[in-house]
Order: C-alpha cells, then sequence, then structure tokens
C-alpha cells in the first residue's frame, strides 16, 4: 500500500505559531551559514524548515519563513542592496508552492506528490537564483557568461539529489510528529 502525508493547518494559539515561524527562520538562517559556497554554486540545506512551514502553515505561512529567513541571510552576509529581493525568491517560492500544493490536496500527500512539489519547487528555485545571478552581475559588473551558466547542470543536478534527500528527512518528521500532534497524518 502507498503510505501518504497528510498535514492539516497548524491549530493552535497565534503566540505558537509565531514562535515556531521564529524557529523555522532561525534554523534556516543556521543552515545557509552552514552552507558550502562553491563560486557560482552554493549547497546547503536551508530549505528544509522552509518546505516544513509550507507543510505545516500552509502556502502564506512557507513564503513568510522562506522570505524572512533568506532576507536575514543576505542582510548579515551582503547587507542591503538592489538586489536583496531577488535573492529572497528562491526560498519565498519554496515555501510557498510547497504549501499552496498541500493545501490545494487538502493537506494530504504521498510520498510521490511530496517527492515532485519539492523536486518541482527546487528546480524552480534554480532558475530563480540563476536570474538573481544574471541581474546581480549585469547591475554590479562581474558578469560572464561562464559564471553565471557554467555550472548551471551541475546546480540542476544539486537541486535533484538535494530534493531527494529532503523528502528522505521530510517524511520520517512529519510521521514522526504526527504521534504528538494530530495536524499531520501519515496512512
Amino acid at each position: 500500500m502507498l503510505k501518504s502525508v497528510t498535514s492539516k493547518p497548524f491549530h493552535s494559539s497565534a503566540l505558537q505559531k509565531l514562535v515556531i515561524k521564529a524557529l523555522f527562520i532561525a534554523l534556516h538562517v543556521a543552515l545557509c551559514s552552514l552552507s558550502v559556497n562553491l563560486g557560482n554554486m552554493v549547497v546547503s540545506f536551508s530549505g528544509l524548515p522552509v518546505i516544513l512551514a509550507g507543510l505545516f502553515f500552509g502556502p502564506l505561512g512557507g513564503a513568510e519563513v522562506g522570505f524572512l529567513g533568506s532576507f536575514i541571510n543576505q542582510v548579515i552576509k551582503y547587507g542591503i542592496t538592489p538586489t536583496t529581493i531577488l535573492w529572497t525568491l528562491p526560498a519565498l517560492s519554496l515555501g510557498f508552492l510547497v504549501g499552496l500544493y498541500t493545501k490545494y490536496h487538502h493537506y494530504h500527500l504521498n510520498r510521490y506528490q511530496l517527492t515532485g512539489i519539492i523536486l518541482f519547487s527546487s528546480l524552480l528555485g534554480t532558475v530563480l537564483n540563476t536570474f538573481s545571478m544574471y541581474v546581480d552581475s549585469k547591475l554590479f559588473h562581474y558578469y560572464s557568461y561562464a559564471y553565471v551558466f557554467g555550472a548551471l547542470l551541475f546546480r540542476f543536478l544539486s537541486a535533484i539529489i538535494r530534493s531527494l534527500i529532503y523528502v528522505s528527512v521530510v517524511y520520517p518528521i512529519v510521521k514522526r510528529l504526527n504521534h504528538f500532534q494530530h495536524y499531520v497524518t501519515l496512512e
């Protein structure tokens, strides 16, 4: 039988939601600081709390965690620049799309649907990162085709591998949390 993951909107007080979202944002920033920078490619698992926020809080909660976590990370690392908002789009879209897809399916996803939406969102994030890199490099005069697009295949491959890792981590977390709270259920 195909196992499925079901999450329901997080039913708790506004303060509890705020605290959990703040923890997800802090975890996102912490995981960004542990990322490996390979020049024109960054390997990071900072999307994990954004995905969880999308599953638990829906599209707006996922987008909120993705945007604020990325914004704080950008400000810490680079300050506020004309392209700061562009660099937040990949995480924002990851949280929003995972949350939207989950909500659309009434918070009931099987493992294949979970894998599909995380994979799609991660690949879109790679496209948005490449777009941000292109705009940033043109605006600040460091553009070269090799720098912006040279590692694109490796960035897509990294997104696919990272997505599979996310699913292998998220699925058991959601399953385990169901034993403590009934906002997430596995069948």
